[in-house]
């Protein structure tokens, strides 16, 4: 298929397959044209299901990170308490709420969270050990919350 974009003359057209590269907001538009239309002959199949696996991925580390700076924050929370901060409790309820939403429209990542959880705690206390100066093994070797209370909106560790 050829397309052209509301600037483009006749010998500009270009082919869908190449687009991909060249302008990805223009083949994302015309892609989505395409499926409303129902025409899925002319899609661009291979780097369409790239990019549904992509997304798929992209969600999958949008929790993962945001659950290890929510463990790093309690963490820190947890073992220096001299320290809290109300910027601290901010950005516990910050990642919490993005996990929330996560979840919310992915419920099947509830499974992919469970997964991750003990790799995620390994990674952020490797990460509050560099932020706070603490050497690593102050922190306990498996999470002190679960995750349940990880994701406790109300919960804050004493």
């Amino acid at each position: 298929m050829t397309i052209k974009s509301s600037t483009d003359t006749p010998q500009n057209a270009i082919d869908l397959a190449t687009l991909y590269d060249r302008d990805f907001y223009l083949w994302i538009e015309t892609t989505s044209k395409l499926l409303r239309d129902g025409k899925f002959h002319e899609l661009d199949i291979d780097n369409l299901v790239e990019e549904i696996d992509s997304m798929g991925r992209s969600e999958k580390h949008a929790l993962a990170s945001n659950l290890r700076i929510l463990l790093m924050y309690l963490l820190k929370y947890k073992y220096q308490p001299q320290k809290q901060t109300n910027s601290w409790k901010f950005t516990i309820r910050e990642h919490r709420d993005r996990i929330e939403i996560l979840l919310e429209d992915s419920p099947s990542l509830k499974r992919y969270i469970e997964e991750v959880f003990e790799k995620c705690y390994q990674k952020a206390r490797k990460l509050a050990a560099d932020e706070t100066g603490m050497n690593i093994d102050c922190f306990p070797k498996t999470s002190p919350f679960s995750l349940e209370e990880t994701l406790d909106s109300d919960y804050l560790p004493a």
